[in-house]
């Protein structure tokens, strides 16, 4: 990616900038070039990313929704910024095919652990939700993903 991305302009950030905020739509990629981004969603710390090449905003430019976390730099970081990450997407299915490779390793890295925990803890109260989401994740198109939560507000445990 770091290859891909060398005709991109460079942004150097401060550590506290955010790259990508919850809720917004920028429509922006990223990619780092060097130092650390931390990834929160719903105010969670969920993700630290480290690798230079990774690629930051992809998610919401491929369905067309507003960024899913907020991205912010850990420490002094250096990104190459794509301000229209549609086109910079469309420009090379080589890139694109990276990018896809890169989203089903994550989701393959999700649904394991969400298996792993249905294993583990399939007698457990408040657990059995974890079938359900494992059954959504492979049916579900994506229109009809909203963030936030459906669970119980109240519920017996």
């Amino acid at each position: 990616m770091l290859a891909r991305s060398a005709h991109l302009p460079e942004i150097e950030l401060a550590s506290g900038d955010q790259v990508a905020v919850e809720g917004s739509d920028s429509g922006e990629l990223w990619v780092l070039v060097s130092g650390e981004l931390t990834v929160h969603k719903g105010g969670e710390l969920i993700n630290t990313v480290t690798r230079p090449g990774a690629i930051v905003g992809e998610v919401s430019v491929l369905l067309g929704t507003k960024h899913g976390a907020t991205v912010r730099a850990a420490g002094p970081c250096r990104l190459r910024v794509a301000r229209d990450g549609r086109s910079f997407l469309g420009e090379d299915p080589e890139l694109l095919r990276e990018v896809a490779v890169g989203l089903a390793g994550r989701l393959d890295a999700v649904s394991t652990y969400l298996a792993d925990l249905k294993h583990q803890y399939a007698d457990s109260p408040g657990l059995s939700m974890v079938s359900d989401v494992l059954g959504r994740l492979a049916t579900h198109p994506h229109p009809a993903v909203r963030p936030g939560s459906a669970r119980d507000p109240d519920p017996d445990y």
